[in-house]
């Protein structure tokens, strides 16, 4: 059988089409994780100030803001990395499970050998997905609460918000005043 007797597919001339881009709505995946690390470390730190040891370790509010950010950014690392491969939304809790399954074998195994990857992955995945569930439920409540004009001031309030015409009216007020107040500063001052 020679080589000329096989046939070939014929080769297309039309070329590949390029991947679909992954559309970024809340930033970068690394701005992201960033953010996150470092919030971590902002509140572990706080937890190491409030700790009872801090007075036997004066470096544990050290201590708890590293770990934190270490294994806050593992996490948030790990669930962007198979957000991306999956090509998903932010909002799919497969990818806080996923995430917090390779996340907690990594850490796991860094700190217990085979039988720590096996329970940190457990907890991560359970705890990193419970969380972002919580995260997602509670996000409508808190756009409600951003919303400014939802927020109304009590009629007793002091306070009042004022529209275009009374601040401008406000306006032209204090700057009849600025002259008067600075001529009577340098009155007093003359004197």
């Amino acid at each position: 059988m020679a080589s000329g007797d096989r046939k070939s597919p014929e080769k297309t001339t039309q070329p590949l089409s390029p991947p679909t881009p992954i559309e970024q709505k809340n930033g970068t995946p690394t701005k992201r994780v960033l953010v996150t690390s470092l919030l971590a470390g902002v509140i572990g730190g706080g937890v190491g100030l409030v700790s009872k040891h801090r007075k036997a370790h004066p470096n544990i509010p050290t201590v708890y803001a590293t770990n934190c950010a270490i294994v806050a950014g593992c996490y948030c690392g790990a669930r962007e990395f198979v957000r991306i491969t999956r090509r998903t939304e932010h909002d799919d809790l497969m990818n806080s499970a996923i995430g917090g399954l390779f996340s907690g074998a990594l850490l796991g195994r860094l700190q217990g050998g085979p039988q720590g990857a096996i329970r940190y992955s457990l907890v991560f995945a359970a705890v990193g997905t419970a969380f972002d569930y919580a995260t997602l439920k509670a996000k409508p409540m808190l756009e409600s609460y951003r919303n400014m004009e939802s927020f109304k001031l009590p009629e007793w309030s002091p306070i009042k918000i004022l529209d275009e015409e009374a601040l401008a009216k406000k306006k032209a007020q204090e700057e009849k005043i600025f002259p008067e107040r600075v001529l009577g500063k340098l009155n007093k001052e003359q004197s």
